[in-house]
């Protein structure tokens, strides 16, 4: 299903290599021993008990605009701090251009990758995903165009103002057992109706292609408002879940575009992580933070801790 041609991922094309876990040989104990061993089942429970949250997020990053005074270079060390505090497994990024990604590359440190191709096949804002490699290792991964032709980059061909596209990876949980899970990321037009609903339309079409064992997440700047709209509604009619809906915790309800005026308690939260329902959502929240009265976007990023079903 992977079509991985023209990936940009960092400065170039790597390959992934399947990481191998040592398993311990279990020593033979005198039929006298005291020690009993865990049987396979005892074990694998154990396992799933001790498994970490696993941190997502979905943020719109704006592009790395010279404009002051929310200048790329004024903003990125608020963006810096803002990631490092936070600390996500995988965050679903929308925006970002090539140089800005290596940036923020660089400031979340060396144990973070990530993945993504340029919307219109060059140097441009791209659907990337970041992941944490002491969590996470990457097994495919792809990239489509929400037009007709989704296979040929930069297509648009439903009167959005961009192209869009989706950016998607598969993912083995290092923490849990090699569990294997499937981040699609996106952004949605922001000026064209119909070209919300065909690309929604496609995506719930490419989602549905995947084994319905494993779980989904699908993050993205949807242009809409949750709840409010018709493309919210038919992701939730395919089977897919929100995760703000369905968290045993949330913070408090925030606009999650705020054109750089502060948190807007009660504004429309056009940013959204969905899931497949298995998925179980502890606790999800917009992340308002600042610092000196400068925010890193324009858009206030959404993050939950979930565990796979």
């Amino acid at each position: 299903m992977a079509d991985s041609r023209g990936l940009t991922r960092r400065t170039g094309l790597r390959t992934v290599l399947a990481a191998t876990v040592g398993v311990p040989l279990i020593g033979t104990f005198p039929a006298s021993s005291a020690v009993r061993v865990a049987t396979a089942d005892e074990e694998s429970i154990r396992r799933a008990a001790v498994v970490p949250d696993l941190d997502v997020m979905t943020f719109n990053l704006r592009f790395p605009s010279t404009r002051e005074p929310h200048s790329w270079a004024a903003r990125r060390p608020v963006m810096a701090a803002l990631l490092r505090a936070a600390a996500p497994h995988v965050i679903g990024t929308q925006e970002g251009e090539p140089p800005q990604l290596r940036d923020i590359e660089s400031d979340l440190g060396p144990h973070y990758d990530w993945i993504g191709t340029g919307r219109g096949g060059g140097d441009d804002e791209s659907m990337a995903v970041f992941y944490d490699t002491r969590r996470l290792a990457p097994v495919e991964h792809a990239h489509f165009w929400l037009s007709d032709t989704p296979t040929v980059r930069g297509s648009n061909t439903w009167g959005g103002a961009h192209p869009r596209m989706v950016t998607w990876v598969r993912f083995r949980d290092l923490k849990a057992a090699g569990r294997q899970f499937c981040v699609f990321n996106t952004h949605l037009d922001n000026a064209g109706r119909y070209a919300r609903e065909r690309a929604t339309a496609m995506i719930v079409e490419r989602l549905a292609a995947f084994d319905p064992g494993l779980p989904l997440l699908v993050t993205g700047d949807f242009n809409a408002a949750a709840h409010r709209s018709t493309i919210h509604d038919t992701l939730l009619g395919s089977g897919l879940v929100d995760t703000w809906d369905t968290a045993e915790r949330r913070g408090p309800a925030i606009g999650t575009f705020h054109a750089y005026r502060g948190p807007q308690p009660g504004g429309d939260r056009i940013d959204w992580i969905l899931a497949t329902p298995g998925v179980t959502v502890h606790r999800t929240w917009v992340d308002t933070f600042s610092l000196d009265g400068r925010y890193p976007s324009d858009h206030l990023p959404v993050c939950a801790s979930v565990t796979l079903g």
